[in-house]
């Protein structure tokens, strides 16, 4: 398991399928600041209200200058079925092998209902320009999570 990462640490590169299989990469965001989220599964209560908080404000955050992009260890498959679902406008990236998810530090141990496993963290790391962390925000609710951030970004 990877340390957590801090403000000031170069974001860790990626280049990953979205769900319709196009290879995306960090690097092609070099230039905007990028909101990136994981989180467990596609297509369950929490993630799906996270996702859609996030496509719900993506025009507050794009017009301060942000994409948002959701990484979960799901195949590109379920990730679309997903966005047509849900409607969804975020970029969703499928990390089926959790080497982003790992190298963020957002996959280790979780508790729920007194029992310990390891899984995905609900994580938050906001990226800026130049590929730097801004902020890294470990163990997130789903629920009002997006308001959160941009209110803490002053947007």
């Amino acid at each position: 398991m990877s340390e957590r990462l801090q403000p000031g640490d170069a974001a860790p590169a990626f280049t990953l399928p979205d769900a319709d299989g196009n290879e995306i990469s960090l690097s092609d965001y070099r230039g905007r600041k990028v909101i990136v989220y994981f989180y467990p599964a596609a297509l369950t209560p929490g993630c799906t209200k996270q996702a859609c908080d996030f496509t719900d404000n993506l025009d507050v955050l794009a017009g301060a200058g942000y994409d948002v992009i959701g990484i979960s260890p799901d195949k590109p498959e379920k990730l679309a079925k997903f966005r047509e679902k849900e409607n969804l406008k975020v970029t969703l990236l499928a990390d089926p092998d959790k080497t982003v998810t790992e190298a963020y530090a957002a996959f280790g141990e979780k508790k729920n209902y007194g029992k310990t496993y390891l899984g995905v963290i609900r994580s938050t790391v906001v990226v800026d320009e130049h590929g730097t962390v801004e902020r890294a925000l470990y163990n997130v609710r789903a629920t009002g999570h997006v308001a959160k951030i941009i209110k803490d970004l002053a947007i």
